[in-house]
């Protein structure tokens, strides 16, 4: 059987191409290698709450296109991210805002929370920073990057702060406001009734093939189709021949408690270094989940190794250089197109992965 689009991974970026195409009568085959569609935004419910498997997703974007675009395939609530950050068993908020100066610091006005700052920044007496906790301190001072971002960071990508490159945190939100929403933007929410949802209206009709690695038939599934989108990672497609670009890992540990109530707050994180976990996670919050149980999840940045599940593409100089190479090869292609995460080699937040999608569907008409 011949096909005008074989789609490589379900998730978001794949899961709207194949959307778009089928809508426009063309042929599309989706295959994953997972047991489930989603990709990362999978979400399962247990216990009446919506559990998001692959880490916290929160959508969020200032594109009212996008906005109306993902909401035609669920009602969103009006759910606000803001986060609580622990450090050593005190809590700020989080992102830096009055209130958290005042947890700080006890000050309590905007010009009193700035003239600490500035103090700080001119102790350190920073010009041009070399590394990410040079870099940390000229922007925020000592205190806060000592208690809400040294170890969080460090157990994010798993080296010393001194040892990442400053380019890393170009700027750190600081409000000198009492707001507690961790983004600016302005239309955010949570699918109510989970992602899982969104993506099987989008599959709906499509061929979906689960539990399928086009790694096991790649020379087969390429002779099936016209064209191939390629969701997976790059490096892998081409055989690592230049190398492996580089990712951040992460671990999972889910625990199902009898009460209703855990943390009070859908994410905590953990900002120490001698905490292993970098955030909890309560599912029932991002949509007031009404259960007699609760489930969390505590999350452990690691180191990735080949066959494992990459979770954050490493855009340091060194990768970026790679995934040029990588790039170069892709952009020769006449029948394999690379999309998403792992094939454009870029942290993407949602909006952006169904904005690059819709891009690309556009490019093909």
């Amino acid at each position: 059987m011949k096909y005008d689009y074989l789609i490589v991974g379900s998730g978001l970026f794949g899961s709207v191409f194949a959307y778009e195409m089928t809508k426009r009568g063309k042929k599309c085959l989706v295959i994953e290698k997972r047991d489930h569609i989603g990709g990362n935004v999978y979400t399962e419910e247990e216990h009446g709450i919506n559990v998001h498997k692959y880490g916290a997703h929160i959508f969020h974007t200032d594109n009212k296109e996008i906005w109306n675009y993902i909401n035609q395939f669920a009602d969103f609530n009006r759910y606000t991210n803001s986060p609580i950050a622990n450090y050593k068993g005190e809590l700020y908020n989080l992102p830096f805002n009055m209130n958290t100066f005042y947890q700080m610091w006890g000050v309590m006005t905007p010009d009193k929370a700035k003239a600490k700052i500035e103090e700080q920044k001119k102790e350190a007496n920073i010009e041009n920073p070399t590394n990410l906790e040079e870099q940390a301190i000229s922007l925020v001072g000592r205190d806060i990057y000592e208690k809400l971002v040294k170890g969080y960071t460090e157990k994010q990508w798993g080296r010393d702060c001194k040892d990442l490159p400053a380019f890393i945190i170009k700027r750190l939100p600081v409000r000198f406001t009492f707001d507690n929403n961790y983004f600016n933007d302005l239309f955010q929410g949570i699918p109510i009734g989970g992602y899982t949802k969104i993506i099987e209206k989008m599959l709906d009709g499509v061929e979906l093939r689960l539990n399928t690695d086009f790694f096991d038939n790649k020379e087969e599934f390429l002779a099936i189709a016209d064209k191939v989108l390629f969701t997976g990672m790059i490096d892998q497609y081409y055989g690592y021949c230049f190398g492996e670009l580089e990712y951040r890992g992460l671990d999972f540990e889910f625990e199902t408690l009898d009460m209703e109530n855990y943390q009070g707050n859908a994410v905590i994180n953990y900002t120490d270094r001698e905490t292993p976990f970098t955030r909890i996670i309560e599912h029932k919050h991002f949509e007031n989940a009404e259960s007699d149980k609760t489930v969390i999840t505590r999350e452990y940045p690691k180191e990735w190794e080949k066959g494992e599940e990459a979770y954050y593409p490493l855009n340091d100089d060194r990768n970026s250089e790679l995934f040029a190479k990588y790039k170069d090869l892709a952009d020769k292609e006449d029948k394999v197109i690379f999309g998403g995460r792992l094939g454009m080699y870029q942290y993407f937040d949602m909006w952006k992965v169904i904005e690059e999608a819709l891009k690309l569907v556009e490019s093909l008409e």
